[in-house]
């Protein structure tokens, strides 16, 4: 017994020294992120300059490039293209729109956090407060000094020049940077992202989510997309329930980057016991920041009212006989093909449980991007892993 609380202290123990080097591994690693970026701004600057004087021409700029790499071949990363995507950087982030639109869209509390404080940051919140515009302090908005906004600091360079080539509008720009960091997306991970249209699935109306959901966690309309894309599972036009739940699972990590990464698979068709009967939830999941089970309910056809009641049936059960003391709230989502967007309204404007509705596509549709659709989010905070 002396022994195994021994090795139990010492487990303990060990813990502690991990938590302790990660804890700097990581903070190394956000030292290092802040000086490529910051080398890229003053290399971009400086290029930036040159060129706007006509001092210098784009064969200049391949000298440049050629002489970095004839010189200090240990210096890697300047061949004429990342110059240039370095001059974008600069060029775009610098500028009075983009400054504008982070000072419109974020608040002084969240920009004072930065970078310390700001792994998890709020996206974008809500209509209700008043304080919807604040301005940022000088140290971090540095526009007209030329120095580097600290809120590029949130995500690598590579995502920076994914964001904007890809990104037109600084509205859209900046809820990449912001989601980017909060789901800690690799470069292929935000380029899917993009394709799939998350800006416009996490930023449209949410007519498509009940009052119980809305109200148990107010962060949902940043957090659950309307439309999901699952081109990856070959699909034809009509398909089974069945294929389409299968395919899900063998596709389970596209599946999830899709849901978002705080998503974790527990079972399909999960059986609830229920008098003498047995029912079977499709998909069965856990969201880790919100610490609640999630039940997806596949549908093959039209989204139809009667859906929304076997959902919440099995909420129900999942409350009473699944969810543990110190979670919350079961939730529920209906994935069908297409659904009325005045019926669901019209479906949701009276539940109470917290569930919703969304579409998925089987191929990816071209996007159309959204300019000015942030005002309704300007008060919704993310909570912190």
């Amino acid at each position: 017994m002396e022994n195994n609380k021994i090795a139990t202290s010492m487990e303990q123990q060990f813990g502690e020294v991990i938590d302790i080097i990660l804890q700097h591994k990581s903070r190394a690693s956000r030292v290092v992120n802040e000086e490529l970026l910051l080398t890229a701004w003053l290399v971009g600057g400086y290029v930036s300059a040159k060129l706007k004087s006509e001092e210098w021409g784009s064969k200049i700029v391949s000298q440049l490039s050629e002489y970095i790499r004839s010189q200090r071949p240990d210096i890697k990363g300047y061949s004429r293209r990342n110059i240039y995507n370095m001059v974008m950087f600069y060029d775009e982030y610098s500028s009075e729109t983009f400054i504008g639109t982070v000072e419109k869209y974020l608040n002084a509390e969240f920009v004072q956090a930065v970078p310390a404080q700001i792994e998890m940051p709020p996206i974008f919140p809500s209509q209700e407060t008043t304080a919807i515009v604040q301005s940022m302090p000088a140290q971090i908005v540095q526009s007209k000094t030329g120095q580097m906004p600290k809120i590029l600091e949130l995500i690598t360079l590579t995502n920076h020049i994914e964001i904007l080539c890809r990104c037109k509008s600084n509205e859209e720009r900046l809820f990449y940077i912001l989601y980017a960091n909060k789901e800690h997306l690799a470069s292929r991970e935000l380029q899917r992202c993009i394709s799939n249209q998350t800006y416009t699935a996490l930023l449209s109306s949410r007519d498509n989510m009940s009052k119980g959901l809305l109200e148990a966690y107010p962060n949902a309309p940043v957090m659950f997309k309307d439309t999901l894309f699952v081109d990856f599972l070959n699909l034809p036009k009509k398909h089974s329930e069945s294929r389409l739940r299968n395919g899900l699972v063998e596709h389970m990590k596209q599946f999830i980057l899709e849901l978002g990464k705080d998503f974790i698979f527990m079972d399909q068709e999960y059986r609830l016991n229920i008098g003498a009967s047995t029912f079977k939830a499709d998909l069965l999941f856990f969201h880790r920041g919100l610490q609640a089970l999630v039940a997806v309910e596949l549908k093959k056809t039209k989204f139809h009212p009667h859906d929304l009641g076997q959902l919440e049936f099995y909420l129900e059960a999942l409350d009473r006989d699944v969810k543990r003391s110190n979670e919350n709230p079961s939730i529920g989502i209906i994935l069908c093909p297409d659904a009325d967007r005045v019926v669901v309204e019209y479906a949701m404007s009276r539940s109470m449980s917290p569930t919703m509705i969304a579409e998925y596509k089987r191929i990816l549709i071209p996007q159309e991007r959204m300019q000015q659709q942030l005002n309704e989010f300007c008060n919704l905070f993310l909570d912190k892993d």
